[in-house]
């Protein structure tokens, strides 16, 4: 693509690119592959160097959700083999937060199955985050589902630096993947996080059958809210959810799509999340070179890549794990 260096200037000149521009990375010819991943990398290496900060998740109440959302396994039509159990207990995210730190993550996140948490549900992790900060200085995220005003509150003056609430999908898209709350449900949760003085980490899911429009809108969407993080989460089809086997994604597809995010968004924290395993194959090392940040072990109720074999992954490709507790994105 000869518009290349032309898309990377105006990325680190903070100059937006058109929607008609970020369809043309998005459908990049597979031949000009490796031209596209250096002009990303150019960004990375610009404000995060060859770094890489590790994530560490918790599933911390798995099933039993009342919410239709279509990709999870954990959905009211889902009929996964999960394991379902309530809130775990402030002893249990304490080890869990433990194991992140041991694992050099950067942050350690709790994240609960369900529709929004009861109130006693945010009392119980705020119990369990302010024993973790007496401990440790770890990075704190939650993934709650939809908070109001005073839960959001609650959870910063217990100490949580950040919320993860992804906005998933296009804003047009979003009744295709779940129809019993809305995009704008989702925004107010994230409104709320932001006035309490939270943290933002939002992105999406993508192989949910979206086009590029909706891959683009939801990129715009993104740079408007302007979030902390950017997670990628690539669909992990589970068997007895309704998108198992609908649309299955390739990993250079996958890597297109992060490096069109990447150049929309040069200055946050991109990660790629969920579901990496699975579609990046034999290719995770090269979304490296658009990515700054992985999720190791474990995801909610998929497996992920074991935090040793991330750490090799790392190593052999010539960047370094990064733990800076106390400045967590890149400098705007």
């Amino acid at each position: 693509m000869t518009d290349l260096i032309d898309f990377t200037d105006r990325a680190l000149a903070d100059e937006c690119l058109t929607k008609t521009e970020s369809l043309a990375i998005l459908q990049t010819p597979d031949d000009q592959l490796l031209d596209l991943v250096g002009a990303a990398y150019r960004i990375r290496r610009t404000y995060f160097g060859n770094t890489v900060r590790l994530q560490m998740l918790l599933n911390a109440k798995s099933g039993a959700c009342q919410e239709d959302c279509h990709y999870c396994s954990q959905s009211s039509v889902s009929t996964a083999d999960i394991d379902r159990y309530a809130l775990v207990s402030p002893k249990d995210m304490l080890q869990g937060a433990r194991r992140a730190a041991e694992a050099k993550a950067q942050r350690f996140c709790v994240v609960i199955s369900g529709r929004s948490p009861l109130d006693r549900e945010v009392s119980q992790i705020s119990a369990a985050v302010r024993q973790i900060k007496e401990e440790m200085p770890i990075q704190v995220c939650c993934s709650l589902g939809l908070l109001n005003e005073g839960q959001a509150k609650e959870l910063k003056a217990a100490g949580v630096d950040r919320i993860n609430h992804n906005l998933n999908t296009s804003e047009a898209y979003h009744t295709e993947i779940c129809t019993t709350h809305s995009y704008a449900d989702r925004m107010t949760t994230l409104k709320n996080a932001r006035a309490a003085g939270l943290e933002l980490c939002s992105g999406g899911i993508i192989g949910m059958g979206e086009s590029d429009e909706d891959l683009i809108d939801l990129a715009f969407s993104l740079r408007d809210l302007d979030p902390d993080s950017i997670p990628l989460n690539m669909l992990h089809p589970v068997p007895g959810t309704p998108f198992d086997g609908k649309y299955p994604l390739t990993p250079l597809r996958c890597i297109k799509i992060m490096c069109m995010f990447r150049f929309l968004h040069p200055r946050r924290e991109l990660r790629a999340a969920g579901g990496r395993e699975w579609n990046l194959r034999s290719l995770q090392p090269l979304a490296l070179y658009v990515a700054d940040s992985l999720f190791v072990d474990g995801y909610l109720t998929t497996p992920g890549q074991p935090a040793a074999e991330v750490q090799n992954m790392i190593q052999d490709l010539g960047f370094t794990v990064e733990v800076n507790y106390q400045e967590t994105t890149a400098s705007a």
